[in-house]
C-alpha cells in the first residue's frame, strides 16, 4: 500500500483578523484606616494582542483558512485601583507557509520567505490611563481616566506564490499535467495540443511525514531562455524549487526525436540559469501505455546507462541513489506512480537553513524601499458646515475623543484643554467658530466651550 496520497494546493485565502482592544484605565482612590483624603490611585490599562503571521516551514498551502476565518487577539485587562496596571494581552500567532503574499485591507502588503520571519497584521489597541497619570499641583483629585482603543481589524487576503519543491519541465505535451493530475488532486488541463498548461498547475504529494509541492511548469520551446514562446515568465517558476523532473514522452505524436526533445530542454534551462542547471533531476519516462513494454525497458536501460558514472559498468536503472534516476510512468494505467512519489519524497531534502539558500539569501540583502512625504503639520482639518457648526477630522483628534467619556464634565474639560494645545480651537476660530457651536469630531457632536 503507498505511503503517500495527493490533494490538491490551495493558494488563496481570504481572512478577517482583529487585533485586541486596549484596557481602560482605572478611575480610583485611596481608601485606608486613618487615611482621610487618600489621592488618585488608579492604574492604567493593558495593551490588547496584536495578529501575527509567522512563516512557518512545515507548512505548504492555505488549507488550514479553508476551515478558520476569522482571527481575534485577547485585548488587554483594565487597570484597577492601588495602581495595579493591567496585563497586555497575548499576541496571537498564525502560520503560514513559506511564499506567502500578504495584503492588508488598507492596501499594505507584505511577502514571507523566510522561515521564522514574522509580520504584525493588525496591531492591538494601546491601553487607557488611569486617573494617577492626570493628577497635577492643580488637579489634585482627577476623577477621569482614559478608555482603551480598539485594536486594528479588517480583511486580509492571503495568495500562495509559485514556491515548489518539485518542477516538472518537459516540452509541450510530454505528459506533465497528467502525471501531477495521477500523483495528486491537481486538476490541469489536458488535450492534445501544445501549451495546454499556461498558467503553473500545483498540487501537493503527502508522504507519513512530510508535504512536497509539485509544480507542473508550463511546457517549454527552443528558444524560451531568450523570450520565444511562454519565455521568462515560464521559466522563472522553476527558480525555487529542489529537483526537478525532466518529464520525456516515449512515443511523440509529431514523430519527434526524444534526445533531441531532452537537449532542448536542458539547453534552454542552463541559458536561463546556471542554478537550474545545476539542480537535481529525475528522469521520467511518461506514457509507457503507448508503446511495448520491450521498448520502455530498453529505453529505460538506455537513458539510465548515458547518466552512469564510466566507473559503474554494471548500472541498475532503479537504483534511488543514482545521480539522475530513470523511471518508466503512466499516468493512463498508473504504472511506476508510487515509486515516483516514494522517490521524491526521499530525494528532496527536507529543508536546508535559509542563510545557504541563494534565492532566499539574496532576498535578505534587498533593502526595503519606502516613500515618505512630508505630512500636514497641524494632522487635522477643519470643515464648516453648511447646516450650521464645524466637523474636525484626524487621527489624534480622532483618538482623544474615543478615549474620554465627554458626559464626564472633568474628562471633556481635559478634552478642551487638549484640543487648545493641538490649535485646533485656534483653527475653528478661523473658519469662524464662536463659543458654544457644536462642533463634531469622530462622529460625537459637542458643545464646545473654550472659556
Amino acid at each position: 500500500m503507498s505511503q503517500w496520497k495527493g490533494r490538491m494546493l490551495y493558494d488563496k485565502a481570504r481572512i478577517f483578523v482583529k487585533a485586541g482592544g486596549g484596557g481602560d484605565g482605572c478611575k480610583s482612590f485611596r481608601r485606608e484606616a486613618h487615611v482621610p483624603r487618600g489621592g488618585p490611585d488608579g492604574g492604567d490599562g493593558g495593551r490588547g494582542g496584536a495578529v501575527v503571521l509567522r512563516c512557518d516551514d512545515s507548512l505548504r498551502d492555505l488549507q488550514s483558512f479553508k476551515r478558520r476565518a476569522h482571527y481575534k487577539a485577547p485585548r488587554g485587562r483594565h487597570g484597577e485601583g492601588a495602581l495595579r496596571h493591567g496585563a497586555d494581552g497575548d499576541d496571537l500567532v498564525v502560520g503560514v507557509p513559506p511564499g506567502t503574499q500578504v495584503a492588508r485591507w488598507d492596501g499594505e502588503a507584505f511577502d514571507l520567505v523566510v522561515p521564522g520571519r514574522r509580520v504584525v497584521i493588525a496591531r492591538g489597541g494601546s491601553g487607557g490611563r488611569g486617573n494617577k497619570k492626570f493628577a497635577s499641583s492643580t488637579r489634585q483629585a482627577p476623577r477621569f481616566a482614559e478608555r482603551g482603543l480598539e485594536g486594528e481589524e479588517g480583511e486580509v487576503e492571503l495568495r500562495l506564490k509559485l514556491l515548489a519543491d518539485v518542477g516538472l519541465v518537459g516540452l509541450p505535451n510530454a505528459g506533465k499535467s497528467s502525471l501531477l493530475g495521477r500523483m495528486t488532486r491537481a486538476a490541469p488541463k489536458v488535450a492534445g495540443y501544445p501549451f495546454t498548461t499556461l498558467e503553473p498547475i500545483l498540487g501537493t504529494l503527502e508522504g507519513a511525514d512530510r508535504q512536497l509541492i509539485l509544480a507542473d511548469i508550463p511546457g517549454l520551446i527552443e528558444g524560451a531562455s531568450a523570450g520565444a514562446g511562454l519565455g521568462h515568465d515560464f521559466l522563472a517558476h522553476v527558480e525555487r524549487t529542489r529537483l526537478l523532473v525532466h518529464v520525456l514522452d516515449l512515443a511523440p505524436l509529431d514523430g519527434s526525436d526524444p534526445e533531441a526533445n531532452f537537449a532542448v530542454i536542458e539547453r534552454e534551462l542552463a541559458a536561463h540559469d546556471a542554478r537550474l542547471a545545476a539542480l537535481p533531476r529525475v528522469l521520467v519516462l511518461s506514457k509507457a501505455d503507448l508503446v511495448t513494454a520491450d521498448a520502455a525497458a530498453a529505453a529505460r536501460e538506455r537513458w539510465a546507462a548515458r547518466f552512469a558514472p564510466p566507473e559503474h559498468e554494471a548500472w541498475d536503472p532503479a537504483d534511488p541513489d543514482a545521480e539522475v534516476p530513470v523511471l518508466v510512468t503512466s499516468a493512463a494505467t498508473g504504472r511506476g506512480i508510487d515509486e515516483l512519489a516514494a522517490l521524491l519524497l526521499r530525494r528532496v531534502p527536507v529543508q536546508p537553513p535559509a542563510e545557504q539558500d541563494p534565492v532566499l539569501a539574496g532576498e535578505d540583502e534587498l533593502p526595503e524601499h519606502r516613500v515618505f512625504r512630508p505630512a500636514d503639520r497641524r494632522g487635522f482639518t477643519v470643515e464648516r458646515l453648511a447646516g450650521g457648526g464645524f466637523r474636525v477630522a484626524g487621527e489624534q483628534v480622532e483618538r482623544l475623543l474615543a478615549r474620554h467619556d465627554l458626559d464626564n464634565d472633568e474628562a471633556l474639560a481635559h478634552v478642551e484643554h487638549r484640543l487648545h494645545r493641538l490649535g485646533v480651537v485656534r483653527a475653528l476660530e478661523a473658519e469662524g467658530f464662536e463659543p458654544g457651536d457644536d462642533v463634531e469630531i469622530a462622529g460625537v457632536v459637542f458643545e464646545l466651550d473654550p472659556g
